[in-house]
This record gives structure tokens, C-alpha cells and sequence, in this order.
């Protein structure tokens, strides 16, 4: 089995797109559609690298991160979060970093840049 990708995202859009383009890399992609079930999964799921959109229906993708970051279990202080958004104002992406985030794509979602971004952290 491939490297574990946990996508936390409520758009069925880009949960299509994003399963199906990591798929066709190897990779399990496993998902979360909202911020508090995407913490729980993480934290129990222990995945290789978690995609986070910002804005979620109940908690943002900040509180996500933070969350993630100060958990009691220690593989969520290292995995790596790149954040996936449609927020593009400035000042968007330091705050995604600041909150735990270790890198920030913005949306529409393009598939090099994904496969590029996510290699870079789950090199093959």
C-alpha cells in the first residue's frame, strides 16, 4: 500500500478530483469533510500527509492545524499540513504557516502542482 494522504475538504468536487489524481500516484487517500471528524481522523489514523482546506463548515483549517500541532500525539507535531485554499488575500498563507501549516497552494486545485507538492513530501 501506497503512503497514506488524509484530504480534509466538505467540497465533493475537489474530494473527487484530489482522490483521483493522489490514486493514480499510488498514494490511499482517506477523507475527512469536516474540521473536528479530520482532526479525530488524523490523530487516529497517524496519515503520511495531510491536505487541509481552510474553510470547513464547523472549525476552520486554522483551528485544524493548531489543533493538530498541540495534540498529545506526537506524529502530528511532524507530519506535514499543506494547506489547500481558495483564500487568496494577502496575508492568507503566513497565517496558514503561523498556524502549523507547512506549505499553502491555493485553489482552483491544478494536479502537477499537487502531485509536485505532495512528492515533495512523500517522495516515492
Amino acid at each position: 500500500m501506497g503512503n497514506t494522504v488524509l484530504y480534509i475538504e466538505d467540497n465533493p468536487d475537489n474530494l473527487q478530483l484530489v482522490e483521483r489524481a493522489l490514486k493514480a500516484k499510488g498514494y490511499e487517500v482517506v477523507k475527512a469533510i469536516t474540521g473536528v471528524t479530520g482532526v479525530e481522523t488524523a490523530e487516529g489514523l497517524n496519515p503520511d500527509l495531510i491536505l487541509l482546506d481552510i474553510n470547513l463548515p464547523d472549525i476552520d483549517g486554522y483551528e485544524v492545524a493548531r489543533r493538530l500541532r498541540g495534540s498529545n500525539n506526537p506524529h502530528m507535531l511532524t507530519v506535514p499540513i499543506i494547506a489547500v485554499t481558495a483564500n487568496a488575500l494577502k496575508g492568507d498563507a503566513e497565517k496558514a504557516l503561523e498556524a502549523g501549516c507547512d506549505f499553502y497552494m491555493s485553489k482552483p486545485i491544478n494536479v502537477r502542482e499537487l502531485w509536485m507538492r505532495v512528492e515533495t513530501y512523500l517522495p516515492k
